[in-house]
């Protein structure tokens, strides 16, 4: 069985006893080998820690960094809309300054104002003004953003939805502007989870409620005058908006307070400070500061809004418009006297609008607390009412809970429209006898 080599007489070894020895061995191997790995195998599953990846980590991990770039994207987009906005408004403030005075002959420029007197020979230069209406509540866009339910006028991009109210199209889930997210099983954005959008508008007569925004229209009889006073609550205080005639701003540019307020899609608005018939007093409008010359004199209080919805009366020669600016005003109204400041009336039987009667019709805003505002117009003129004097009007204010109110321009400009409708029976115009003015304040849809 086994060769030997030439010349070899040694014995031929066996082996057959090392290789049973290696055959007991091999299953000994085995089953340890298969030990082992069945040990690991159960300490692979139950005790060494993994990261586990599913599906929804994915999204979810996908969505936070799509927000994150959103979120991003955003803040570049309004601070370059804010430098723009600033260069442009120093460019505006220079060229107003050197606009001519619309009113002569004896009649101060705030009783041309109050009493009718539109017509003037200043420069008609403007600048392009062009507020953005408001859709999801989120969105904000510099003047020049245009209007429309994209965004609102501030001082940046657009980014808010105008169909945040529901449920996505496939009934999946759907957000509102504000964040607030809702779960739903139907077909269409309009049936979400309930089949009903939880926002949806709700119109009256004499209210109007939707998406953080309600209205309330009363009427009273005083002092032998009809008053309207519109009692407004804000989730967002930055929807207290201005809008200019023609959408832009300039001396010798007025629009009817009912076309303007159409134009740029208001539930509610009223006739504003009419800037436009003098050359100085600040003006500010949705962040955007359009003139910082200052009245001469002292005395002369303007209402500023802040960003955080905020009211205060100043005077002029104690402030500059810059300086308001950068405290955070986004309205500066500049016609006046302040009614209440700190809620204390601030003025006196005696006291008029330069050279105005003692009655008149009048227009108002005031602020109950930040997000909460009163606006108010009072016939007069008329044989069906006299008017009210400021303290009157300032008496009004009160009564309906103002700590700070002012008085914008009255007299045949007082105009109020809420609901698509004129409120109050202006008498400063031919025809509809409604004047036409340079501006309004306004709630958007």
């Amino acid at each position: 069985m086994f060769r030997r080599k030439s010349g070899d007489n040694s014995p031929v070894p066996d082996n057959t006893d090392q290789k049973k020895k290696r055959i007991r061995i091999r299953p000994v191997l085995l089953s340890a080998a298969l030990a082992a790995y069945t040990v690991f195998t159960l300490l692979d599953a139950f005790v060494i820690p993994r990261d586990i990846v599913t599906l929804e980590s994915v999204q979810a991990a996908a969505g936070s960094e799509a927000a994150a770039e959103n979120t991003g994207g955003s803040a570049d987009a309004s601070t370059s809309a804010s430098d723009t906005d600033s260069s442009a408004a120093e460019k505006n403030g220079t060229a107003e300054e050197s606009f001519a005075s619309e009113s002569e002959g004896g009649e101060s420029t705030a009783d041309a104002a109050e009493d009718g007197s539109n017509s003037g020979t200043g420069d008609s230069t403007k600048h392009k003004h062009k507020p953005g209406g408001k859709g999801g509540r989120s969105g904000s866009g510099g003047p020049g953003s245009g209007k429309g339910k994209s965004g609102k006028p501030g001082s940046g991009s657009s980014s808010g939805s105008s169909s945040g109210k529901s449920g996505s199209a496939d009934g999946s889930s759907g957000s509102d502007s504000k964040g607030n997210t809702s779960s739903g099983s139907g077909s269409t954005s309009e049936n979400a989870a309930s089949g009903e959008a939880a926002d949806a508008e709700a119109v009256s007569t004499d209210s109007y409620q939707a998406d953080g925004v309600s209205i309330t229209l009363t009427e009273k009889r005083v002092y032998d005058t009809q008053v309207y006073i519109a009692d407004i609550q804000l989730d967002d205080p930055s929807e207290l908006l201005s809008g200019l005639a023609d959408n832009s701003f300039g001396r010798n540019l007025s629009q009817k307070t009912s076309e303007l307020a159409e134009s740029l899609g208001a539930v509610l608005a009223i006739n504003g400070d009419y800037y436009g018939f003098r050359d100085t007093g600040y003006v500010m409008r949705n962040g955007y500061l359009y003139r910082s010359t200052a009245r001469s004199g002292s005395g002369n209080e303007d209402l500023v809004v802040y960003s955080d919805g905020s009211m205060e009366i100043i005077d002029e020669s104690e402030v500059t418009a810059e300086e308001l600016k950068a405290k955070g005003a986004v309205q500066i109204y500049s016609f006046g006297p302040g009614l209440i400041s700190d809620g204390t009336v601030a003025v006196t039987a005696g006291d008029e609008v330069d050279q105005s009667m003692s009655s008149n019709p009048r227009t108002a805003i005031g602020m109950v607390e930040p997000g909460h505002y009163i606006m108010v117009v009072s016939d007069g003129r008329t044989d069906e009412s006299a008017g009210l004097s400021l303290a009157q009007l300032a008496e009004v204010m009160q009564e309906a809970g103002c700590t700070e109110a002012y008085n914008l321009d009255g007299g045949g400009s007082t105009t109020m429209w809420f609901n698509g409708e004129i409120v109050n029976n202006p008498t400063g115009g031919r025809g509809s006898n409604e004047r036409a003015v340079s501006d309004i304040v306004y709630i958007g849809k």
